[in-house]
């Protein structure tokens, strides 16, 4: 019996490790097209298949294109954020190629705790 316990209280760490990590923030700034980040940045192509760590991580395949919307700066400036299809999430700046930027300046901005939890169907998944 008391095996069984530990082995729960054991998935039961490991589950909030987890739900931990995945809602980490990732940086405190982003730099976007407009102070609410709802413009589209840039037309991107990927240059190699990627496959992200967690759920807040666009998936995608050489040759696939993504509409950029924001790109983490100061701390994390490697990542970017963007679209393909109704997918949305964080990936590698050096996982794609810049097709056609679409905005004449970038605006820096403040993250909110929100750009980074899991989007799915138009909702947030708190793990």
């Amino acid at each position: 019996m008391s095996r069984i316990l530990n082995l729960r209280i054991l998935l039961l760490v490991i589950s909030f490790s987890a739900s931990v990590q995945s809602t980490k923030v990732l940086s405190e700034w982003k730099k976007c097209g407009d102070p609410e980040c709802e413009k589209a940045m840039s037309r991107v192509q990927a240059t190699t298949d990627y496959l992200g760590p967690d759920c807040r991580y666009l998936n995608f395949k050489t040759g696939e294109e993504i509409i950029v919307y924001s790109k983490l700066s100061r701390k994390n400036e490697n990542l970017w954020t963007g679209s393909k299809g109704k997918d949305f999430g964080y990936f590698p700046r050096d996982a794609v190629k810049v097709e056609e930027v679409l905005i004449g300046e970038e605006v820096e901005v403040l993250t909110k705790e929100t750009d980074f939890l899991c989007l799915h169907e138009d909702k947030y998944t708190f793990e």
